[in-house]
């Protein structure tokens, strides 16, 4: 497994040097400028300027891009443009709601994939089977923003059952932040639990269909053992691969949805520093978010070679 883990190892970190490089380019080619936005509309050229000098940009791009990098690797991620503030700060006052989002969706993720896939696959009713791909179908044919309006003009101001945005921490009042939790995480969880229900689903018929299935069943062994010992072990290394990726998507998909559910996360913070086009906190923020992708991945694939022992053999 060590040496499965280090050969995967510098694919990540190359992924995570491109992405840096591009991350810090990309935004340098956005319109607008820090300097211009910080002295205002009635500024003069020599403000401007000044501004720009003493926030480092009227430096190379090369050379700017190397100082970026030094301090990421000092730890040392310096003080925002426009917001205010130092940015590790910035982050580690917006990282734990975003955290806590992201955890409720892959929770629900997994309540609600599991069970459609099983049933998708067993059931022997044919309307039954038709109601699970059309749910999946529809889940994954609607956009978020629009789950997240259907789900405020339900829950919250028809029924008036939970709150239509906020936040409240777990460790504070766990009942009320629940009640704030389920429709950002219901909406951020619907699209990655139909994708992981399909690909679990597959996984499930295909097994079904192997010889040591017959043969179990023919020696009397009860369907429900069959499942949840034989079939469903062999169904999930491709389903792990496929959760692994929709946790990066969950990560990136919280920006919208803290959005509409006024959830005071990463996301409200990135999208603040495009806004006021803060160089330091969009570069760190949109880099860390690769950090956790390559990151999940990464223990993806060692949970699937723990799975499938084929893997580490290859």
């Amino acid at each position: 497994m060590r040496t499965f883990l280090l050969k995967r190892l510098p694919s990540g970190l190359l992924v995570l040097a491109l992405a840096s490089f591009l991350v810090f380019l990309i935004l340098r080619l956005i319109p607008g400028d820090p300097a211009t936005t910080l002295a205002g509309p009635d500024a003069t050229p020599a403000t401007v300027a000044a501004i720009r000098a003493q926030l480092g940009l009227d430096q190379p791009l090369f050379g700017q891009y190397l100082s970026w990098l030094g301090h990421l690797l000092t730890g040392d991620l310096g003080p925002s443009y426009a917001i205010g503030g130092q940015v590790a700060d910035l982050i580690g006052d917006g990282i734990a709601a975003t955290v806590q989002l992201t955890a409720g969706a892959l929770l629900l993720v997994v309540l609600i994939a599991v069970p459609l896939a099983v049933l998708g696959a067993t059931t022997r009713r044919r309307p039954v089977a038709a109601a699970v791909r059309a749910v999946t179908t529809a889940v994954l044919a609607v956009p978020p923003f629009v789950t997240g309006v259907l789900l405020v003009l339900v829950f919250a101001v028809s029924l008036r059952l939970l709150p239509a945005g906020g936040h409240q921490s777990l460790l504070d009042a766990p009942d009320l932040a629940v009640q704030y939790l389920l429709m950002p995480a219901i909406c951020l969880a619907l699209p990655s639990a139909a994708i992981l229900a399909r690909y679990l689903k597959d996984g499930i018929e295909r097994a079904l269909a192997e010889d040591y299935v017959r043969t179990a069943t023919a020696l009397g062994v009860s369907r429900r053992r069959i499942l949840w010992q034989h079939v469903l072990p062999n169904a999930l290394p491709p389903a792990v691969t496929v959760l692994g990726l929709q946790i990066g998507q969950l990560v990136a998909g919280a920006v919208l949805v803290e959005r509409i559910f006024a959830w005071p996360g990463l996301g409200q913070l990135i999208e603040q520093g495009v806004a006021r086009r803060d160089y330091p906190v969009v570069q760190d923020l949109l880099l860390l978010v690769v950090a956790v992708y390559v990151t999940v991945q990464l223990l993806t694939d060692l949970v699937h070679a723990w799975l499938d022992p084929r893997v580490r053999w290859e």
